[in-house]
């Protein structure tokens, strides 16, 4: 299957962005994953509602609402480009940006489910032994919380090449600039001759989708294995 060079140019912008999408994601959804399986507070439903809203939100929504915020014409938007000089509207930062808050949801599940799974008298025995709280999370959470970690960063990644909505919606169909492979195809289907396109592109999107899922799966099982998790 051959691919002509401006269809190169949309693989290796969606690679772009599903890694920036990734990294953008990685760190925040860690904490919120830790934080929601760890401590109980009032907020506490108030905010796992916030912060899985996205995955129950018509895209289009929160497409539109970064629009307003980050946009050239939003308050977040006016002070990125006056103080940093970064605009997110209409380029590919905004893809980033779009696609890391449809996918984010899925890094903090994946997180909250690997610190649920740790047995919790590994934590004990390490703060009996002198070590302080800080320490117990980076020498002993942090490192059993690695397979839903990489599971949660190949789903961040995979929904991050399938966004379409949000980034429509927020930073347009640009070739070359915002056009990622879901846009891509949505463009191919609608020009003449263009579904031999459209069917290359689904062909690559389908089976990108099939070994994340494979491969999500092979590591889930390796850490319910390692962490001594047991199946119904």
């Amino acid at each position: 299957m051959m691919l002509s060079e401006s269809e190169w140019q949309v693989l290796g912008l969606s690679a772009q962005v599903g890694c920036w999408a990734t990294l953008v994601c990685l760190l925040p959804g860690v904490f919120f994953g830790w934080l929601l399986a760890r401590k109980d507070f009032m907020a506490k439903p108030v905010l796992e509602a916030v912060l899985f809203m996205p995955m129950v939100l018509p895209p289009t929504v929160p497409g539109y609402l970064l629009l307003v915020v980050f946009g050239s014409q939003g308050v977040v938007g006016q002070f990125f480009k006056t103080h940093f000089d970064i605009e997110f509207a209409f380029n590919w930062k905004g893809a980033v940006l779009a696609s890391a808050v449809i996918a984010f949801p899925l890094m903090v599940q994946t997180a909250k489910l690997s610190v649920q799974m740790i047995d919790r008298r590994l934590e004990l025995a390490a703060n009996t032994l002198g070590a302080s709280p800080f320490k117990v999370w980076y020498s002993v959470t942090l490192p059993l919380m690695l397979p839903g970690i990489l599971i949660g960063s190949i789903l961040v990644f995979s929904r991050s090449l399938g966004e379409f909505g949000a980034t429509i919606t927020f930073v347009g169909n640009i070739a070359g600039e915002t056009r990622t492979l879901p846009l891509a195809i949505y463009s191919a289907t609608h020009q003449m001759g263009g579904d031999a396109i459209a069917i290359r592109l689904i062909v690559i999107c389908v089976a990108f989708a099939f070994f994340s899922l494979l491969l999500s799966n092979l590591l889930t099982r390796r850490a319910e294995r390692w962490l001594g998790v047991r199946r119904a």
